[in-house]
């Protein structure tokens, strides 16, 4: 049943979709650390 419905849709816009779900992901990922780390040094020398 599986190889029926490999051959029965083009998987390769799928798997375009993914890799750019990934790629987004990860960018966002770095992007939430980054963010966090400069609010984490401005909250830290407000209370020095």
């Amino acid at each position: 049943m599986e190889a029926v419905l490999a051959q029965d849709h083009d998987l390769g816009p799928a798997k375009d979709t993914y890799a750019g779900f990934i790629a987004l992901f990860k960018w966002g990922t770095v992007a939430a650390a980054v963010v966090t780390a400069l609010v984490v040094l401005i909250i830290a020398s407000r209370a020095a």
